[in-house]
């Protein structure tokens, strides 16, 4: 293990170190590998190069910073992969440098019990005044990489969104604090990103965006043939706070979703708890997600599966039409949803709100052992992002373009109006086998 004082850092809060931290990374990469270690002390930087075989651990009572001038963070052109560029590979120059960043790496991490800091605070002002848009550092982001640790340290005050692996394999994530102040704009908490085999356990999370949301690039990010999944993804035992979703899957799907199991969670003031979410154009399928054993509060919609997504997108014919469009590579889908042992009080708008499309519905959605309770104090609402959506308040079961919708022991409280509201919907099923 080498201290990055050994190249001349200094943790008092003024110096700024990135020279003397890269050169420590640098030789210990050089030397075959080994542990960079930030002591306790609160060591300023700018944006940091990890390399394979080498792990930076903060060491209780450190503060790695990112410096707050914004004049100068160096821009990453034509960066792999393309989803890392909000999707839209022809704009290359729009691309932040990650606060730490690796890039075809195997056997690297950040371990320990410090804290990393991204002074959002100097980012968030000019984003909400439309000066910068998106061209904003996130805090941590690993592209190609295999063989990825991230355990027990504090992640705080992201410019964008926080941890992001993308196109990596084998990525375990635990133990980790990730906190971004409630009205922080695209703050999301965890971005796995085409990535296969992640493991994400024991986290808190409370953001200003979605806590944890699993994507697959969008459909302008590279070729179809390109296109690489996220799958094999296992989510449990995290407390989830604040932010638009605790779980998310979407809206970039478009290299599809599949094999996630989610449990053992807690989920407290999110927007919506358990949402999948996409649109026309994306293509891709979510598949084979079950969800399991989680305890809601206050979350407004605590179910949702939509399809008419539209964040954006606004402005776009097709998002928004309800008629049926030809099926093809670009008609999202989702099916083999499976939901069970949920309890939630105090959800505001509906208890699962389910929108398919009339040329591809949802299919296959089973929930068991569902208990809602709808708050006596609910506010009218968006039950999801979707034009057309009408404002929802104690809604039960809504449900559009749904096929195979099976309910076991399923149960919710102070709705107001039909138990389920079904339009388009094929092979309703109640607990005792018979048709809704």
């Amino acid at each position: 293990m080498i201290s990055i004082q050994t190249n001349g850092a200094l943790g008092d809060g003024r110096t700024v170190n990135t020279e003397a931290i890269q050169r420590t990374i640098d030789v210990v990469a050089q030397a075959g590998g080994g542990t960079v270690l930030v002591p306790s002390g609160h060591f300023i930087c700018g944006p940091l190069a990890l390399r394979s075989n080498v792990f930076l651990h903060l060491e209780a009572g450190a503060l790695l910073q990112a410096h707050r001038v914004i004049e100068g963070w160096p821009i990453i052109k034509d960066l792999y992969p393309a989803e890392l560029n909000n999707g839209r590979s022809s704009d290359a120059g729009s691309v932040c440098h990650p606060f730490i960043y690796a890039e075809n790496s195997s056997n690297i991490g950040i371990t320990g019990n410090g804290i990393i800091n991204g002074s959002g605070e100097v980012w968030w002002p000019h984003v909400k005044t439309g000066k910068i848009g998106n061209r904003r550092p996130r805090l941590i982001v690993f592209a190609g990489c295999d063989n990825v640790l991230l355990d027990g340290f504090r992640a705080e005050n992201s410019p964008q969104w926080t941890i992001n692996p993308v196109c990596c394999e084998n990525v375990v994530i635990r133990g980790l604090t990730v906190f971004n102040p409630p009205d922080s704009p695209n703050t999301d908490g965890i971005n796995p990103d085409s990535c296969r085999h992640v493991r994400i356990s024991g986290c808190h999370i409370d953001v200003g965006d979605d806590c944890i949301t699993l994507k697959s690039g969008t459909e302008t990010a590279c070729r179809p043939a390109e296109r690489r999944a996220c799958e094999n993804i296992i989510i449990s035992e995290c407390l989830m706070l604040h932010g638009h979703g605790a779980v998310v899957i979407g809206s970039e799907m478009s290299g599809g979703v599949r094999n996630v199991v989610i449990s053992n969670c807690i989920f407290n003031g999110t927007d919506r708890g358990i949402r999948f979410k996409s649109r026309r154009g994306r293509g891709g399928i979510v598949e084979n997600v079950r969800v399991q054993s989680i305890v809601m509060d206050d979350v407004k919609t605590p179910i949702v599966a939509n399809l008419f997504y539209v964040c954006g997108a606004r402005g776009e014919a097709r998002v928004a039409d309800l008629h049926a469009y030809p099926v093809d590579e670009t008609t999202p889908r989702m099916e083999r949803l499976h939901f069970s042992q949920i309890t939630a009080k105090r959800a505001h708008h509906a208890a699962v709100f389910l929108y398919g499309l009339p040329e591809m519905p949802i299919k296959d959605v089973m929930l068991n052992e569902i208990d809602i309770q709808m708050s006596p104090d609910a506010k009218e609402g968006d039950a999801d992002m979707a034009i057309m959506i009408p404002k929802m308040k104690r809604r039960a079961f809504f449900a559009r373009h749904v096929s195979g919708l099976s309910l076991c022991s399923v149960k919710v409280e102070g709705f107001e109006g039909p138990f389920i509201d079904a339009q388009d919907c094929m092979d309703l099923r109640n607990y005792e086998g018979g048709n809704i």
